[in-house]
């Protein structure tokens, strides 16, 4: 039976809800036990967030002042520690898990999977390649630790209702010293955040300007949604790189996807293509946006858009 340990993303003492949908794929192993890693300098918030996920077994936490910072080289080598006796351990196909994992993968000496989408059996899974135009199926030997990235997109979060017990565990490794923690710099908003949002409205080089992306953030706020762009909009300069949406910027699933002035290249494609329901807004009929959008408007943005939002009331 497989034994599943998932690593904990977190920042400011809030679980990212990137964990709870590792879980989720955790369930399709049909494991045995999945248990939460929570490394942090102080563990007890954001550990007691993941005990209430359902389907989690035991939260195990390692505290140390060194943990302040999400730094792949100081968490891996615990994390490693930490997998002894597992079969599995997951982290999330975000920054930090894009980060981290190929790390741990390393330490424990076998090949990482990436962006695991569906689970076929204990050591074989999807998942996308060439910006999810084809779908692989990956087989890992099976008397090997799996690490693997969780494709986020794919899974729906486990909900809550757990009671998951909470233990300390002490990792006694050496930690490296040629990394440290300068610091952190990220935006500030009130809008709901972009990968877990359940609407977002997005952006694209059709706006001409940072100016007029004004009208995307109005929208968005008036329907309480997260704000996104296309790679066009972010290259031109219109917004800063972490609201780009696409393949290389951030994979979502929103329930609803606005796309404002984004003609749809495979890359931005690939990064919404599990949304819910997708309404595209271009004055070009022929846009590819158009092929994967439930709903289309063609006509001029910035005539379209007000009276969107002054019909939401």
């Amino acid at each position: 039976m497989s034994k599943v340990l998932i690593i904990a993303e977190h920042l400011g003492g809030k679980l990212n809800s990137s964990t709870a949908r590792c879980v989720t794929c955790a369930q399709a192993f049909k494991a045995e036990s999945i248990d939460v890693l929570v490394l942090a300098d102080a563990p007890e918030a954001v550990a007691a967030q993941a005990a209430k996920i359902a389907g989690v077994g035991k939260v195990l936490t390692v505290a140390n002042p060194a943990n302040a910072h999400a730094l792949a080289q100081v968490l891996a080598p615990q994390i490693a520690e930490a997998a002894k006796g597992y079969s599995h351990v997951l982290g999330p196909s975000t920054t930090f898990g894009k980060d981290l994992m190929p790390c741990v993968a390393a330490l424990l000496g076998v090949a990482q999977v990436s962006d695991i989408s569906a689970v076929d059996g204990a050591h074989t899974f999807k998942r996308p390649i060439y910006a999810g135009n084809a779908i692989i199926t990956v087989t890992t030997p099976g008397d090997q630790t799996v690490v693997g990235t969780v494709r986020t997109a794919s899974w729906p979060a486990a909900g809550e209702g757990g009671n998951a017990s909470v233990e300390s565990l002490a990792v006694s490794v050496a930690l490296p010293t040629h990394t440290r923690f300068v610091e952190l710099q990220q935006g500030k908003s009130d809008r709901p955040d972009l990968q877990s949002a359940s609407k977002v409205v997005s952006g694209g080089r059709a706006l001409g300007s940072s100016d007029a992306f004004k009208i995307i953030y109005s929208l968005a706020d008036k329907m309480g949604a997260g704000v996104g762009a296309s790679r066009a909009a972010v290259d031109a300069g219109y917004v800063p790189n972490d609201m780009q949406v696409g393949q290389t910027g951030k994979i979502i699933a929103p329930e609803l996807y606005v796309a404002i002035g984004i003609s749809g290249a495979i890359q931005h494609l690939t990064g919404i293509k599990d949304a819910g329901t997708i309404v595209a807004i271009n004055k070009d009929g022929d846009a590819p946006i158009f092929e994967i959008a439930d709903i289309g408007l063609v006509g001029d943005l910035f005539t379209l858009v007000p009276e969107l939002e002054a019909a939401l009331g």
